[in-house]
């Protein structure tokens, strides 16, 4: 980010940047698969019950959150057609790829599907990483803060509530009919504010992010998050020394 010539608005990732997701929803699936298992009025099949007995939930959780990036990835360039009339929500992917997964471990019928899409909305409620409420509430004082998810509206909303995260806008790749890291996205953004690109900086803990928002004029901060990084080594060292 220039101190010359300061940014003004921060728009911010969610996922990994300001929320600590792998905490959160390997919680919900262990909690709630304990609960299934141990419930006298639930149904489990007896196959159902030895996998569940078995299986990671870290591990499931981390499976889950990269079905999301690669369907968000196949989605940064639709057509114009789906742009229109078929924009699929972060929502109805995490609800469909839990299904799947579920499926592919041999755990169908470990919850019903009122429960399935309980558990599929504890993307809402993810609980921050300690520094971030308060240092959005500490950056607020100077910027317009704004979120730039691939989550759709309805869950940045919530998100927000639900952490504490002060933000005057927000943004969603649902606004623009396509997904991180496509263009339409960040230009979409600064058009919304009314700023030119190089008066918005995002801020993530994602360099692949980061470089796509450098690529339209954006500033760029990075964050450093436990395990969020999918650059390599190399390639991390490399886009530091390039600032």
């Amino acid at each position: 980010m220039s101190t010359i010539n300061p940014p003004k608005a921060l728009l911010f990732d969610v996922f990994g940047t300001l929320v600590d997701w792998r905490t959160t929803v390997t919680h919900t699936l262990s909690t709630q698969a304990a609960l299934a298992l141990n419930s006298p009025s639930a149904s489990v099949p007896t196959s159902v019950r030895l996998f569940a007995s078995t299986i990671s939930w870290p591990d499931f959780a981390q499976e889950w959150r990269e079905t999301y990036k690669t369907f968000t990835a196949s989605q940064s360039s639709p057509s114009k057609k789906a742009q229109k009339n078929a924009f699929k929500t972060v929502d109805q992917h995490h609800h469909d790829s839990l299904v799947r997964l579920l499926a592919e471990h041999n755990l169908t019928g470990l919850w019903s599907a009122e429960q399935l899409h309980a558990i599929a909305q504890i993307w809402h409620f993810i609980d921050p990483w300690p520094d971030a409420s308060p240092a959005l509430h500490d950056l607020s004082k100077s910027f317009i803060l704004c979120t730039l998810s691939n989550g759709n509206v309805a869950l940045l909303r919530d998100l927000a509530a639900h952490a504490d995260l002060p933000f005057s806008r927000t943004l969603s790749s649902e606004h623009f009919g396509a997904y991180k890291p496509s263009p339409l996205v960040y230009n979409g953004a600064a058009e919304h504010l009314g700023l030119r690109n190089d008066q918005c900086a995002l801020v993530a803990a994602h360099l692949g992010d980061l470089k796509a928002a450098r690529d339209c004029g954006y500033q760029t901060i990075y964050v450093e998050r436990f395990d969020e990084e999918d650059w390599g080594v190399e390639e991390v060292m490399a886009a530091k020394r390039e600032g």
